[in-house]
This record gives structure tokens, C-alpha cells and sequence, in this order.
């Protein structure tokens, strides 16, 4: 005797299945035929995955800002981009003027402390300066409210260093710190026909530090622990003792003096630095918290590191025009969204946003 279906068939889930396996499909196909037909090199691979390093290290970077507010406010912080932007940008006159009195060239090291450490107290300033004015105020509205009071704030932060300081491109001085002698930071080599740039491991090392350091402060101190339980429900933790507003403000002080890392870090090797340079590397953050699972730590460290690698080595992969690699990140995060839609590592969630 028959069996019948206990339940119609979900032909959405059929259509989307099947898309799925035809871009797998696509992908494996352009992936063998470029990888048969020889056309890059080790070498070239190489130079693309150690730069893909260091860009995912930048991405995790921002990306642990968006994912820490968004676990103990569950708002996205479109403005984070700009927190990014705001302290390279103050950072920049900084290291400039280290590099007109001949500070940087006679104590590079301690100069790119001191930018690194501006860039940090700038951002940390700036995200303050939000959370006080344009967030506190909203916390206790709907959910679409704070949302587009950052996309607001967004806008607001680009146009006013726009006003402050011109359209005009700043561009960072050529920095060189000589290791072993081996220039660190500006330096170029050619080893077996790939070419490297020791600034890539340097960026790759001091993202992975910081990154260690963040976990560590969330997972084994008093404060983490604060920051863990006020994320899984603000009322219960503030009549436990806890100082909600303390945590929330340490949480936008954290993300923000990672983001001003990042960007005097991205700056050293990327050099030019705009009013809207915050947008893109903003949008590939969110984009890399998503695929590790927005409110996830490590999860945003993974979405970032792999975005990082898909962006720099997929398009040579796939046989594509490099000029794809933006088609591809969002193309990733489509993906995610439609198969596993809490991220790669997944979401943590609390019982209550449950």
C-alpha cells in the first residue's frame, strides 16, 4: 500500500534549492576550467590570498563594531562606517605632521603609535558622540527608528568632514620601519616571481592581536560578563546591579577604537583617504558580520577574513574581470541569506529577541 505525503511540497524551497545548485553548478565548472587550463600561476594565488588576509582583517575589524551594538542593542550601526572614516581622517593630519618635522622618518615606530592611537581616541569620540545623542534617546523605540537615525548619521558624518575639510583626496605619507632589514612598511619584494609586501602580515598580525584581545575582554573579565548579560536581556541585568548605559557605552568604545585601527592600518597600504571612504568598507563589514552570524564574535572574525579571501582570489578562481570581486561579496551574502540565513557560525540569539 501507498504512502501519501504528509504535507504539500514547498515549491519555493524547490525553486531556491535548484538556483542554488545551478550557481554551485556554475562555480565548480568556471573553477576547474580555470584551474585546468593554467592560466595563473602558485605565485599568483599566493600575492592574492596574503592580500586577501590583510583585507579580511580589516573587514573582521569593523565588523566585530557592527556585531557587538548589534548584540546588546540588536540595531545595525550604518554610521560605523563613518566611525572608520572619521578617525583614519583625523589621524591623517597626525601622521602628516609627524611627517613634515622629520618625526616619521627618524621614529617611524613610535609615530605610527601615536596615529594609531589618535585614529583610536577620534572614532572612540565620534561613536560617543552618536550613542549619546542619537541613540540613547531612540533605545526604548521601534526598531526601524534607530535604524535610519544611523543611515541619517551616516550621511551627516560624510557631509560634515566633507564641509570641514574639503572634497580633496589626503593621502598618507610613504612610511618605512626596517626590521631585520626587511622594510616592514613600505617595502616590495619579489620572491619566486610573487610579490609581497611584509605591510599585509603586518596588518594580518595586529588585526588577529586586537581580535584576540576583544575576545578575551568579552569572554574571561568582570566587564565582558556585564557586556554578555545586559545582550541577553537589559532589564533583568539592570536589576541585577548592572550599569546598562556603562555597557553600552563601553560596547560603541569598543567597536569604534577597532574601526580607528583598521582604517590608519588600512590606510598605510591603501594611502588615500576620503570623506567617503567609510561607505564601502563599511557595507563589506555588515556584509561579513552577516556571513559569520551577526551578534557572533568569532563569527564576525571568520565573515570577515573570508570575505576578505573571496574578494581578493575568487575572480582569478572563477576566470572573471577583477572589477567583479564587489559582485561577488554580495553575491556571498545573498547566498548566505537564502540557505542559512543566521550566518555561517549562526546568530546568537537570547531567549526574549527569540
Amino acid at each position: 500500500m501507498r504512502r501519501r505525503l504528509s504535507g504539500p511540497v514547498d515549491v519555493t524551497q524547490l525553486v531556491v534549492s535548484g538556483i542554488g545548485l545551478v550557481i554551485l553548478l556554475f562555480v565548480v565548472y568556471r573553477l576547474v576550467a580555470t584551474l585546468m587550463g593554467g592560466t595563473y600561476g602558485v605565485s599568483t594565488y599566493a600575492s592574492q590570498a596574503i592580500f586577501g588576509l590583510a583585507q579580511g582583517g580589516i573587514y573582521a575589524l569593523i565588523a566585530l563594531g557592527y556585531t557587538l551594538v548589534y548584540g546588546i542593542l540588536f540595531m545595525i550601526n550604518f554610521a560605523h562606517g563613518e566611525i572608520f572614516m572619521g578617525g583614519t581622517y583625523i589621524a591623517y593630519f597626525v601622521i602628516a605632521a609627524f611627517d613634515r618635522s622629520g618625526f616619521l622618518e627618524s621614529n617611524p615606530l613610535l609615530a605610527i603609535v601615536a596615529t594609531v592611537a589618535t585614529a583610536m581616541t577620534a572614532s572612540v569620540i565620534l561613536a560617543l558622540g552618536l550613542e549619546r545623542i542619537a541613540y540613547r534617546p531612540l533605545r526604548r523605540a521601534p526598531r526601524l527608528v534607530p535604524l535610519i537615525t544611523a543611515i541619517g548619521a551616516s550621511l551627516f558624518l560624510q557631509y560634515a568632514f566633507r564641509g570641514l575639510f574639503g572634497t580633496g583626496v589626503k593621502v598618507y605619507p610613504d612610511t618605512h620601519l626596517h626590521v631585520a632589514g626587511i622594510d616592514i612598511l613600505g617595502g616590495r619584494y619579489d620572491i619566486g616571481g610573487m610579490v609581497v609586501r611584509p605591510i599585509y602580515f603586518v596588518v594580518f598580525l595586529m588585526a588577529v592581536t586586537l581580535m584576540l584581545a576583544l575576545w578575551i575582554l568579552v569572554q574571561k573579565t568582570k566587564m565582558g560578563k556585564a557586556m554578555r548579560a545586559v545582550a541577553e536581556d537589559k532589564d533583568t541585568a539592570a536589576l541585577m546591579g548592572i550599569d546598562v548605559d556603562r555597557v553600552v557605552v563601553l560596547t560603541f568604545a569598543l567597536g569604534a577604537a577597532l574601526a580607528g585601527a583598521a582604517g590608519v592600518m588600512f590606510a598605510l597600504y591603501n594611502k588615500q583617504v576620503t570623506h567617503t571612504m567609510g561607505f564601502i568598507p563599511g557595507i563589506k563589514a555588515f556584509t561579513a558580520a552577516v556571513l559569520g552570524g551577526i551578534g557572533n564574535v568569532p563569527g564576525a572574525m571568520l565573515g570577515g577574513f573570508f570575505l576578505g579571501l573571496a574578494e581578493s582570489t575568487f575572480p582569478t578562481l572563477l576566470g572573471l574581470d577583477s572589477q567583479l570581486k564587489d559582485v561577488i561579496a554580495f553575491g556571498l551574502l545573498v547566498l548566505v541569506l537564502i540557505f542559512r540565513p543566521t550566518g555561517i557560525l549562526g546568530e546568537v540569539l537570547s531567549r526574549k529577541r527569540a
